[in-house]
């Protein structure tokens, strides 16, 4: 091993077992009756390999982007390097501490303070206490939850546990900092803070791996990246290179049917079309403000009646990858009891909230535990200007910061001037009698 590599990832494969036992949100009546049907017949657990032959080094001192679809492997990655769940097969090598944030709330325990926490996590990475001491300050002032610092963790917003958790994996000196893309949570300024404080602990000479949907975030801040496609390295190397290649690669996927896209499921359901409809018409382009559907077409490949079968779409911006609506039937309550051989599944968006611009929507459909289909960036939708607030006009300003419109007002009332209290005769009488003692 050369004395300057960090991570050395040699033949990673993680390979999970989904669908078997797994009965997903059943009655236990359609358990029983469930566990009943199938005895003698249990069916075999389905392999799934998240990761396959992954190879890879990272040097001292280098930031390297890990980029891909969602379901690509990514995060699996990055729980394999940050010791949260073992390789099935290969290894990874890590030569120094790790700090790693791979979603809210990582590593923090609930019924603690922020600065017990903070205490806990420098432990674990065996820092003796007065070392903790000299960074506590600049952890707290960084993380901006000063008054809240002696406050169980359990009562933090997720925005305070992501400030707190990045400003404790960034500031306790870890030699190796591993960043999902839960960065996304934050606000604008406050991932501002933590792509400038990545850029510092690269100059400082340590390891920074970052996953992101931000394509432009990994091209100012890598020095190299990697692509996953279908849990393996589809491409790597320079930074500009590999997105180009992504970004060729989601090209080339949308200009085939839908039919024959990649796709992650068992098959048992697999979509056929998506369209855009207004009123039962099709649609090309919605309005800012107006009501449409997205429509999915599709067919059943089994003899089961894929009960509780859940469907997300998910909406991005196109030109940065950023997630806006998470639009999903467990959030809304809508159950499909039973599905037929061939049909269509409809969300009805109203009164569109998206601004005038260009996204991309990925879909997932899952039943009983399983994954039954799911496309990335199954298709791309331009949004026309509209009249959201109804103001009276589609010419409003552009506001470059905004993300999703909502409903709101305003309004201004004019107050009248309270009247001047009428001074206290006692008190006058008092003062002047003061006034006069003194002349005297």
């Amino acid at each position: 091993m050369a004395g300057d590599v960090a991570i050395e990832v040699n033949d990673l494969s993680k390979r999970y077992e989904i669908g078997g036992d797994q009965a997903g949100y059943l009655l236990l009546t359609e358990r029983i009756t469930e566990r009943i049907r199938t005895i003698g017949r249990r069916p075999k657990p389905q392999e799934f390999w998240a990761l396959r032959d992954i190879n890879f080094e990272v040097q001292r001192g280098e930031t390297l982007g890990v980029i891909g679809h969602n379901g690509a492997g990514k995060s699996t990655l990055l729980k394999i390097l940050s010791r949260i769940t073992p390789p099935t097969t290969g290894e990874a090598r890590l030569h120094g501490r790790v700090g790693a944030l791979l979603e809210v709330g990582t590593g923090f325990h609930p019924e603690l303070t922020g600065r017990e926490n903070v205490f806990l996590n420098g432990a674990i990475l065996n820092m003796k206490r007065r070392e903790i001491q000299s960074r506590f300050e600049e952890i707290v002032e960084f993380a901006d939850i000063g008054p809240f610092i002696d406050t169980p963790v359990k009562r933090y917003s997720s925005g305070m546990q992501l400030r707190l958790a990045f400003s404790v994996a960034a500031h306790l000196e870890p030699e190796i900092l591993i960043i999902d893309e839960v960065l996304s949570v934050g606000d604008l300024a406050f991932q501002q803070k933590c792509l400038g404080r990545m850029e510092a602990a690269s100059r400082e000479g340590r390891t920074v791996v970052f996953i992101s949907h931000s394509l432009p975030s990994v091209v100012n801040l890598c020095d190299r990246a990697i692509m996953l496609s279908e849990g393996r390295i589809a491409a790597a190397g320079k930074v500009g290179e590999v997105v180009d290649a992504y970004v060729g690669d989601v090209t080339s996927d949308l200009e085939r049917g839908i039919r024959d896209r990649r796709r992650h499921g068992n098959g048992k359901l697999r979509l056929t079309d998506f369209h855009l409809e207004r009123n039962s018409e099709l649609l090309d382009s919605p309005v800012t403000g107006g009501d449409f559907d997205m429509v999915l077409s599709f067919e059943k490949h089994t003899q089961e009646s894929l009960r509780g079968t859940r469907v997300n779409l998910t909406i991005f911006t196109l030109s940065d990858q950023t997630p806006l609506l998470d639009l999903d039937t467990a959030q809304t309550g809508d159950s499909f009891s039973e599905i037929p051989e061939q049909g269509e599944i409809r969300c009805r968006l109203e009164r569109c909230p998206l601004p005038a611009g260009q996204y991309y929507v990925d879909v997932r459909i899952d039943s009983g535990g399983e994954r039954l289909d799911a496309l990335n960036h199954i298709a791309e939708i331009t949004v026309a200007d509209g009249d959201f607030h109804r103001a009276g006009g589609t010419h409003q300003p552009m506001i470059d910061y905004r993300t999703v419109l909502v409903d709101h007002s305003w309004s201004l009332e004019a107050k009248q001037p309270e009247p001047l209290s009428a001074p206290d005769p006692a008190r006058a009488s008092g003062l002047a009698g003061q006034s006069s003692s003194s002349s005297a």
